[in-house]
């Protein structure tokens, strides 16, 4: 197990060989700057998304749940912007092997020596009793693995007091009415755990049906979508 692996960063003091060692032990698909020169090698360009989303410049005092954390760069990175708290929630990643069992994420925890608190929670379990409230929540790659978005989208809704920040595939973009294209046995990308692609137009209808007050569509390219959702 991992934790027998990395000491209690605020007791031990993080050994840049080791670290080296650790990251390199591994794929990643977050690229996260871990400090000390070392900088995870993944195989996504996670950095290159902040401006798309729209990334807060400052999160300061603000408390923030990161859905899906994967590795968890936009946790820390909340963090790192000045969040009181942060919540990385995860369990269909961290509950798997290879790149998202969880383990790069308990490194990055470390090298950063950062107080993200790590939960493994299934969407469907999250809630006010479960993990609270929060000023931002970050919902990032998630809905289109939803088998039902709807109830992701109301377990978003419950926990969050201000923002949403969503980020999605979508299909069906030349059609002006709510849609959903469905995905069956792994139809897209070969993965069988993408179920559906809702247009723009159906993403800012779910929005609002769980409860939103105000949804902006901050960035659209091609199948990819972000919205600002507000209470």
């Amino acid at each position: 197990m991992l934790r027998h692996l990395l000491p209690d960063p605020a007791s031990v003091p993080v050994e840049p060989d080791r670290l080296r060692e650790l990251v390199a032990g591994r794929e990643w698909f977050h690229t996260i700057n871990l400090g000390h020169g070392v900088i995870t090698p993944g195989i996504d360009d996670t950095p290159a998304k902040l401006n798309w989303l729209d990334f807060p410049e400052s999160l300061n005092g603000k408390s923030v749940l990161d859905v899906g954390s994967y590795d968890g760069y936009f946790a820390f990175e909340s963090e790192r912007r000045g969040a009181a708290r942060v919540v990385a929630s995860d369990k269909h990643c961290w509950e798997s092997v290879g790149i998202a069992d969880g383990r790069g994420f308990d490194i990055a925890h470390w090298a950063l020596g950062s107080k993200v608190e790590k939960r493994l929670i299934s969407v469907e379990e999250i809630s006010p009793a479960s993990v609270g409230m929060f000023d931002v929540v970050l919902f990032l790659g998630v809905l289109y693995h939803a088998q039902d978005p709807m109830r992701y989208l109301r377990h978003m809704f419950s926990v969050c007091s201000e923002t949403l920040i969503l980020e999605t595939h979508t299909d069906g973009n030349d059609h002006d009415e709510p849609m959903m294209v469905f995905y069956p046995k792994g139809a897209l990308n070969g993965d069988p755990s993408n179920f559906w692609g809702p247009n723009v137009a159906c993403v800012e209808a779910m929005l609002y049906e769980v409860g939103f007050g105000n949804v902006e569509v901050i960035w659209q390219k091609a199948t990819r979508l972000v919205v600002h959702a507000h209470r």
